[in-house]
């Protein structure tokens, strides 16, 4: 079983020329300044549904080669999650602060925040959620917002027409923690229950304008199962010098797999029930880091090596970490170092596009994860359109994932990459 768990969290404060403060540090609301909260999942996207998926795969290796710059943690994000949080915002953006989100989202090649954008969010936010799958893939939205503050009609509607964001009255101003407590319970509802203190104390304040928050929820089960009675404790190779204890899951079983000479790495393909969705899996060799692997991975070479023609499908000795990652991210310096830095400066904000009241700037930015990845799975029926591809090895392949490596899970029929990470450590 893999299930994976996002949230993302944008603040959004009222702007107050008084005492400005910069940097990478959000601005702390004083008590007369009002401010406006964000959480929403996103995912890039332009006219077409390949430029949406380039799009989001292009922001999501950029985001994971910026909170993974030290080598050695581990890294959990959801770029669907994240870009649809900020392709939100980007609705209600204006001339320069609207530019610099495009720029930052990969989207620098698209009408810049136009209403295609918008469509193609639309159009993959459906194909996600569609019904009738072998797993659970939910995307929720919702805008909270300040019962006595004046929003446009036009940006609530607009939420509600591409994204299914309802506009829910809270009163931030009397009854703060209530207001945030409520807003916490909806998301642990929407991931069920593994995300339940997204907003942490403190976060939200009589200043509070608007809450946008979106979760997304997964659970798939792989096409064929890792056996229980297989998985065993081995060493996982940290680094050279350093070994931890991990729960090794084995199975042998027919994947689609490659070896790219120009970064000395394996790739994995590990289909979940229904091969509408996959793992995919970066195994750098012993001589290679991840970190170097990384460094060199563009979307563009992400989807050549993956390609069905470029894999081979063969049965593969496959070794894989039982592991649950939990993490949390403060976004805000990431996305200011990515360019976007007017949204949240106070002076230089500009979000008329929600109100007409020149007040609102990007406060805060917070991403929260989880996924679990186990043995658990249900084996196809039938080994529809399986090729096995003859080689003259012998020997049958070895995938061993027994020291660092990257991987992704994304939606076959778009292509998007929804999660995506790095094991480094157990």
């Amino acid at each position: 079983m893999d299930l994976c768990w996002q949230i993302m969290s944008l603040l959004l404060n009222m702007l107050s020329r008084l005492g400005l403060e910069r940097g990478c540090q959000p601005a702390r609301p004083a008590a007369s300044r009002a401010f406006l909260r964000l959480t929403c999942s996103v995912s890039p996207s332009l006219a077409s549904m390949d430029a949406l998926s380039a799009s989001n795969g292009t922001f999501a290796l950029t985001l994971l080669k910026k909170l993974g710059a030290d080598s050695s943690k581990n890294v959990f994000i959801s770029p669907l999650s994240i870009s649809s949080a900020l392709a939100m915002v980007l609705m209600g953006a204006r001339v320069n602060t609207a530019a610099q989100m495009c720029q930052t989202l990969s989207l620098s090649k698209s009408s810049g925040g136009g209403e295609d954008i918008h469509q193609g969010f639309q159009k993959l936010l459906s194909e996600v959620n569609r019904t009738g799958t072998q797993y659970l893939l939910r995307t929720a939205n919702r805008l909270f917002g300040e019962k006595t503050y004046d929003f446009l009609s036009s940006f609530k509607d607009a939420c509600r027409m591409f994204y299914q964001a309802e506009m829910e009255e809270l009163d931030f101003v009397s009854a703060t923690e209530e207001s945030r407590k409520h807003i916490n319970t909806w998301v642990a509802e929407k991931t069920e229950g593994k995300i339940r203190d997204l907003l942490s104390a403190n976060s939200v304040n009589p200043a509070t304008r608007l809450v946008l928050v979106n979760a997304i929820y997964f659970k798939g089960n792989w096409e064929k199962q890792f056996n229980k009675e297989h998985t065993e404790e081995r060493p996982f190779r940290v680094s050279k010098n350093v070994e931890k204890p991990v729960q090794m899951m084995f199975k042998k079983s027919t994947c689609k797999i490659t070896y790219i000479e120009e970064i000395s790495t394996q790739i994995l393909v590990l289909p979940y029930v229904g091969q509408e969705l996959n793992m995919v899996i970066l195994l750098p060799s012993e001589s290679t880091d991840v970190y170097t692997v990384e460094k060199a991975l563009t979307y563009e070479k992400f989807v050549a090596w993956t390609k069905p023609d470029a894999m081979d499908e063969e049965e593969v000795e496959v070794f894989l970490p039982r592991f649950t990652l939990e993490e949390t991210y403060d976004m805000e310096c990431v996305l200011q170092e990515l360019g976007m830095t007017d949204a949240f400066e106070e002076a230089q904000a500009d979000f008329r596009g929600m109100s007409s009241r020149r007040e609102l700037y990007l406060s805060k930015v917070v991403h929260k994860s989880f996924v679990e990845v186990t043995e658990e799975g249900t084996e196809a029926a039938a080994a529809t359109g399986v090729v096995v591809m003859m080689r003259s090895l012998s020997v049958v392949p070895r995938f061993c994932a027994d020291r660092p490596f990257l991987f992704f899970i994304q939606h076959g029929n778009t292509g998007a990459i929804l999660f995506c990470g790095r094991f480094c450590s157990p």
